[in-house]
């Protein structure tokens, strides 16, 4: 196991290389084991094509379960590290302990929700009469584990928290390893199809679940959980609600957002536009994946320190994580303009799709070199536990911002497939400037009573 880092302490930059090295990896081994569950899928024969079309329409759903996981993990788990900074233990563990009985309620409701109804809300999302057996067959099963889910992504926050990063990852790695070895026994071996795809994943998050219970009520943890504390102590839990909202609401749009570009898309530039919108957020997301890796390796360094009262701590972690985040997202954002063909041909061998493709993940891509400012922004807002102006950066940039501009810029372009490829880069442009400013304010302020309440 790992020794925990002396957040107040050592060497900023030492600090975030060790927190955020594992928490970038098991962004990427999730996203790795979700890929290779869908080939399997994709490879049973006869339905391959109809089952995994199937399993996709259940991915808004999916999503939702998980966006409600982060409003009590990316919710808590930073107000809990400004706990402990303070030297309060006691409420922090009061919060980990009220999260958890939150996240237990969460999945009775959800649970039976998506018993009840997952088949309507599946044809809400597009599934249609060749596909919605699959895609129910497939969430009849997930809805079940939807408590394991709640668990081990909720509480694994609490782990990162304290500063065990790498115990946090191999949570992850534990459930994708065994989600990889029982996907082919399940859905070949016993012949359950999409079925045992599902099995396999609530299985796995189960005992990921069951690993982040056992060390957060072990001897090697800071924060303890404890069964007299897991109770909805709601003067905990209403500061933990709020600022959780943002990642809520970051996580849970992504659906809509997908909706408004895939219909707009496919009335101005049929299916091969709606296929270059799906290049372009799988390109995204490799973008996205190291960047809130490294932010959620930082959030504990800027949380502990801002509760002790330590702002050139703070200002320094907060720097380091702006730097780090930018020269990335420069970094792909210039590779991927300068040569689009070779990241769209890391997902599809189509020469004519790449070809039409080119020009519009150009145009989608520009506002990502300077997204870096934005995540790093935001997600210090998180880690200090202001709840306003995370929330608003959460709504700003998806829901003020990009889906009206999805449906407004196209009255105003001949080549309307542009147009509604163009309002990511506008939206991100405006919503960095607009965070840039707030922060600089905001921040500064914030650290200037830090620095006058430490004196």
């Amino acid at each position: 196991m790992q020794n925990q880092p002396d957040l107040g302490r050592e060497p900023i930059g030492r600090l975030l290389f060790k927190l955020a090295l594992p928490t970038i990896t098991a962004q990427l081994v999730n996203m790795l084991y979700n890929m290779v569950d869908r080939i399997y899928i994709g490879h049973i024969e006869g339905i391959g094509t109809a089952a995994l079309t199937g399993v996709g329409v259940c991915m808004p759903l999916i999503m939702i379960i998980s966006a409600f996981a982060s409003l009590a993990a990316m919710g808590g788990a930073p107000l809990a590290s400004i706990a402990l900074g303070k030297g309060d233990k006691e409420r922090a563990e009061g919060i980990l302990g009220s999260c958890t009985a939150l996240l237990l309620c969460i999945s009775a409701v959800l649970t039976a929700v998506m018993a009840l109804f997952h088949r309507p809300l599946l044809v809400a999302f597009g599934a249609t009469e060749d596909v919605i057996g699959y895609a129910c067959r497939y969430m009849s099963v997930y809805s079940l584990g939807t408590v394991f889910v709640q668990l081990s992504l909720g509480l694994n926050a609490y782990i990162t928290a304290q500063g065990f990063s790498r115990v946090s990852m191999l949570t992850v790695l534990i459930g994708a390893v065994l989600n990889t070895i029982l996907d082919p026994i399940f859905i070949f071996g016993f012949g359950m199809d999409v079925q045992g795809a599902a099995l396999a994943t609530i299985i796995s998050q189960a005992v990921s679940a069951i690993f982040v219970l056992r060390f957060l009520t072990g001897r090697k943890t800071t924060l303890r959980l404890t069964l007299p504390r897991i109770r909805l102590n709601w003067k905990l839990l209403g500061p933990c609600v709020a600022l959780g909202l943002s990642p809520f609401i970051m996580q849970s749009t992504e659906s809509l957002i997908a909706v408004c570009f895939n219909t707009s898309l496919r009335t101005y530039g049929g299916t091969v536009a709606v296929s270059t919108m799906t290049l372009c957020t799988s390109i995204m997301q490799l973008a996205m994946l190291p960047l809130q890796g490294l932010s959620q390796g930082a959030q504990p360094i800027i949380s502990y320190n801002f509760g002790a009262g330590n702002a050139d701590r703070v200002r320094q972690g907060f720097r380091l994580l702006l730097i780090c985040c930018l020269t990335f997202s420069v970094t792909l954002g210039v590779a991927v303009i300068a040569v689009p063909q070779v990241f769209l041909g890391i997902f599809t061998p189509d020469a004519a799709l790449i070809e039409y493709a080119i020009p519009l993940v150009r145009t989608y891509m520009a506002g990502t070199v300077i997204f870096g400012i934005q995540i790093a922004c935001q997600q210090t807002f998180v880690a200090l536990g202001n709840a306003k102006c995370s929330l608003f950066l959460a709504c700003l940039r998806k829901l003020i911002l990009l889906i009206p501009l999805v449906y407004i810029l196209p009255n105003f372009f001949g080549d309307k497939v542009f147009a509604v490829f163009l309002a990511e880069p506008v939206a991100d442009i405006a919503a960095v400037t607009c965070t840039a400013i707030l922060f600089f304010v905001v921040f500064h302020r914030t650290m200037r009573k830090l620095a006058e309440k430490a004196a």
